[in-house]
């Protein structure tokens, strides 16, 4: 989380510091026209070059998950950003729109200076200036729709398939701003520092816009699969499925996802992967918990032979942390990660596997998943702890500390619910314990 924050802050902070950098005169404007000027420049250069970064990541770049944690950060990052984008093109919008508000109130007067002459212009820059009224136009309309589709994306009121359809039209908006931006900048400021990282960003957002319209993003990481097998747990309402995956996958490491596609028509949801990686074998399993409208209808449209298409691997949750003691927390359906990594170190020497506490904590339990829990743990050597709801203490962080003599010098790795895996991230850095050595999955995608 911290790198994120860290690319959060300085990809803000840093264009808009570059932009002010620039223009010194922007702290001495004594003309309301000639401020309201200088701030749609600055509004609008931070707004489309955040809009570009979202377009960059809406690709997924597998090169990134190293320097943000994984996949799930990614898309942490690329929601912050989301919201940063709408606010920004707000307030640009309030400082193109608001003086004339103001003065049709009577609260303002001002007039306008005149325009700059065109003397000395070449004929790019004549041509661009011949387009400003169009290019205002198509902004101010590109604005509503992504403004639409941002707030649609951030309210969790619609369905994910209508979310991800919709989705991708931000990219037919955004490429629409790009337009605007290349008209709209002022001229002279492509030939600085801030223009050329201009161009860059306005170029790769673009590019990557064309990858997302032409549903090309992962399309090097996909391979097709063949749905062996099904077993359904109806005390958690899960569904675990076996898929045998062509030679376009290229293998994966336990703790990681992917992006499965069963129905073209829904699109592709992430799973997490509950088996470590045979090549020989090619098989791998995923375990589906039925948490919306789509996951609740697959038992019964899922079958034998079914074909889908996989994407990946993604994630950065694979249990690398220096030292030999760990505590793994999986709440719900989260301890998916963990059956992976338990399989695999099952086949590993003794003398090569860590010391490692595993606390499962869930509402309800299903036997048959239980059984094969402790039965993987037996085999891992590893500590399991099965916390149900109602029948024992709540899994908090006091008592975490309390169990584990050497928490301070252990790694923690959690997946299950965000706000259970803050409490325990809260309690346990509060109590000393590195920021660096807990390890959370964050696997929401919207």
């Amino acid at each position: 989380m911290r790198a994120i924050k860290w690319i959060f802050w300085f990809f803000l902070v840093g264009i808009g510091g570059l932009w002010v950098a620039e223009h010194p005169e922007f702290w001495a404007q004594d003309n309301v026209i000639l401020l309201r000027n200088q701030f749609l420049q600055l509004s609008g250069v931070m707004a489309i070059s955040v809009m570009s970064l979202i377009m960059i990541l809406a690709t997924r770049p597998k090169w990134l998950e190293p320097y943000v944690g994984g996949l799930d950060k990614t898309y942490r990052l690329h929601k912050w950003l989301g919201i940063a984008a709408l606010s920004l093109a707000v307030i640009h919008w309030l400082w193109k729109e608001g003086p004339k508000w103001l003065k049709g109130l009577g609260l303002l007067d001002f007039r306008r200076p005149p325009r700059p002459s065109q003397e000395g212009w070449s004929p790019l820059q004549e041509f661009l200036a011949s387009q400003r009224h169009l290019a205002e136009g198509i902004g101010e309309w590109s604005f509503y729709i992504a403004v639409a589709l941002m707030v649609i994306a951030l309210v969790k009121l619609v369905p994910y398939r209508w979310f991800a359809k919709t989705h991708k039209f931000i990219a037919f908006a955004y490429l629409a701003l790009v337009f605007h931006a290349v008209v709209l900048f002022n001229f002279d400021d492509w030939a600085g520092l801030g223009g050329v990282l201009l161009s860059v960003f306005l170029a790769a957002g673009a590019y990557s816009a064309v990858l997302v319209l032409t549903g090309r993003v992962g399309r090097k990481s996909t391979a097709i699969a063949t749905l062996e097998k099904t077993d359904y747990f109806p005390a958690i309402k899960s569904l675990e499925v076996t898929l045998k995956v062509d030679q376009g996958w290229q293998g994966h490491r336990a703790g990681q996802f992917a992006f499965v596609t069963f129905d073209r028509q829904e699109g592709a949801h992430p799973f997490t992967i509950a088996t470590p990686w045979n090549a020989g074998d090619r098989r791998l399993t995923i375990l589906i918990k039925a948490l919306g409208d789509y996951t609740s209808t697959l038992p019964d449209h899922v079958k034998v032979g079914t074909r889908a298409r996989i994407e990946g691997p993604y994630g950065a949750f694979t249990f690398d942390a220096p030292g030999k003691r760990q505590v793994w927390i999986g709440g719900g359906i989260g301890i998916t990660p963990f059956l992976a990594r338990l399989k695999e170190l099952a086949e590993l020497p003794v003398e090569q596997r860590q010391n490692i506490d595993l606390y499962h904590a869930i509402p309800v339990e299903d036997e048959t998943l239980s059984a094969r829990l402790k039965m993987l743990a037996r085999q891992a050597g590893v500590t399991l702890h099965v916390i149900i709801d109602g029948r024992d203490d709540l899994l908090t962080g006091a008592r975490l500390r309390r169990d584990v003599a050497d928490w301070k010098s252990a790694s923690f790795w959690f997946c299950g619910p965000r706000q259970f895996g803050n409490a325990l991230y809260r309690d346990l850095t509060g109590n000393g314990l590195p920021s660096k050595r807990f390890h959370q999955e964050l696997f929401e995608f919207r």
